[in-house]
């Protein structure tokens, strides 16, 4: 191998830079270049040699195959410090003060939280974007014609709803009713009474109560309280009979593995035995 050593004018006084090329082997011809610091310490790599100078020195243009300074990179490190320095000077501010909107499909209500880093920002409520959004009219439509299904790809029936709840508006169907009846129950902290204008019948796209569903307006019965406490007992009832019969299953099963495991145990005695 063949080896040469000068000084490293691009780094601190006293560094060297050695090339070794290769004369034999797989590898002829090729070089390996090495520093040595004043100590005599040898660094192989450009991070060893970044590590070792710390902040003594940017190595950031530095070309570590030639020993030089590449001009071309150290001008644009300059261009891009003076612009980071320029703009870091001008402090534009931050102009955009909505608050972030969280994209979701949910029809709950989802708050969030604005996080300011400065302990100076304050920030301010409008009392005009406190109050809600406007909502389309009859937005429950959009959901004709869906059906859901089981995991036997089984249509599921859907609820049946009062005889005392009748829709309001074009086109409205049972299917619409329930939905808004639903909507209204988790986005709506106010009691569910129906559209109480009666003029809402002659011209639901101008008299009709958004905060409401599609319904006419309705009073909820004792009978009408009694006959749902029957409902849920007996659907908790049948729920009950099925956990039941699923646990005596269950234990029938093990019984009989546990039967059928002490008889593979006594065979194998048997022939043992024999």
């Amino acid at each position: 191998m063949e080896k040469k050593r000068w000084d490293c004018t691009a780094l601190p006084k006293g560094w060297k830079m050695e090339e070794v090329t290769r004369k034999s082997g797989l590898s002829a011809g090729k070089s390996d270049v090495y520093y040595f610091s004043p100590s005599g310490k040898k660094f192989r790599s450009k991070p060893q040699l970044a590590r070792y100078l710390g902040n003594q020195m940017d190595l950031s243009s530095f070309d570590f195959r030639t020993g030089k300074m590449l001009m071309s990179k150290l001008n644009k490190n300059r261009q891009r410090l003076r612009y980071d320095n320029n703009n870091q000077n001008k402090g534009k501010p931050d102009l955009n003060t909505s608050l972030p909107v969280r994209q979701t499909a949910s029809i709950f209500k989802q708050p969030v939280t604005k996080v300011t880093n400065h302990p100076n920002n304050k920030v301010k409520t409008d009392p005009q974007k406190a109050v809600d959004q406007p909502r389309q009219l009859f937005w429950e439509k959009k959901l004709g014609g869906l059906n859901a299904y089981d995991i036997a790809e089984e249509l599921v029936k859907t609820m049946e709803l009062p005889k005392g709840l009748q829709g309001v508006g074009p086109g409205c169907s049972d299917k619409t009713l329930l939905s808004a009846i639903a909507s209204a129950l988790h986005t709506s902290a106010a009691p569910i009474t129906g559209q109480l204008s009666a003029a809402v019948e002659k011209n639901p796209g101008v008299w009709l109560n958004t905060t409401q569903p599609l319904c006419k307006a309705f009073i909820v019965t004792d009978e009408d309280i009694r006959k749902q406490e029957e409902l849920v007992y007996s659907v908790r009832k049948r729920l009950e009979e099925a956990l039941m019969a699923d646990m005596l299953a269950h234990v029938e099963e093990a019984a009989g593995e546990g039967e059928a495991l002490k008889d593979e145990g006594n065979s194998s005695e048997d022939m043992e035995s024999v």
